[in-house]
């Protein structure tokens, strides 16, 4: 899994609420595509014409937005299915963090699974950023820090988030939770050998 440590791009004001993982990616797309096949379907039913083009209308597809590594969103966002297929096709588009006030649970927790890092704010903070961003289109960059915990608005405010200490850690070093596990595999061991010695009938019955 890729570490995320810091991100530094335009956050797409995507102020949408209860933003289903649906719309996200629709449930076909998921059979017979790979993982980082998907970013090509995101927001298909919203991203394109009829005719395959580009919907200019759509605010991620606009120039100054397409392909930037932070999305914002308002309430309850990835809500609905749980898909982790949602979390593939927004990172195969591009973006590692998304900030919103609320998120689906899954959606949530897959998101620590795949590299993604999604940070909540209130509402107001998020109206915020995207004020300062829209005030200079394209150019104007927010970042993200894990590290410090803190996201800092195109102004220069320094706005704190909070994140599970495992899970800031585990995305700082790129671990998910196999990964985790694997750390403890010495540890593990040795409790299975213990484990064989005191109760060997169990053993048995587990080989066969």
């Amino acid at each position: 899994m890729q570490p995320f440590t810091t991100i530094t791009d335009v956050a797409v004001p995507y102020l949408h609420a209860n933003v289903d993982t649906d719309v996200i990616i629709p449930i076909q797309r998921l059979l017979g595509t790979t993982s980082d096949g998907l970013g090509p379907f995101a927001f298909e039913r919203l991203r394109y014409n009829a005719d395959g083009s580009d919907n200019p209308d759509f605010l991620l597809n606009r120039p100054e937005y397409k392909g930037s590594g932070i999305l914002m969103a308002a309430e309850n966002f990835a809500c609905g299915s749980s898909r982790e297929g949602a979390v593939w096709a927004l990172m195969g588009m591009g973006v590692r963090c998304v900030i919103a006030p609320s998120f689906g649970d899954i959606f949530f927790s897959n998101c620590f699974q795949n590299g993604m890092l999604p940070v909540r704010l209130p509402i107001e903070v998020i109206r915020r950023i995207a004020e300062e961003t829209e005030a200079s289109p394209g150019n104007a960059r927010t970042t993200v820090d894990l590290a410090r915990r803190v996201v800092i608005t195109p102004t220069g405010a320094e706005i704190p988030f909070e994140v599970d200490a495992r899970r800031r850690e585990a995305l700082l070093e790129g671990l998910d939770d196999i990964s985790l596990t694997k750390r403890h595999a010495e540890a593990i061991a040795a409790w299975r050998a213990k484990d064989r010695a005191a109760r060997p009938w169990a053993s048995e019955g587990l080989s066969r």
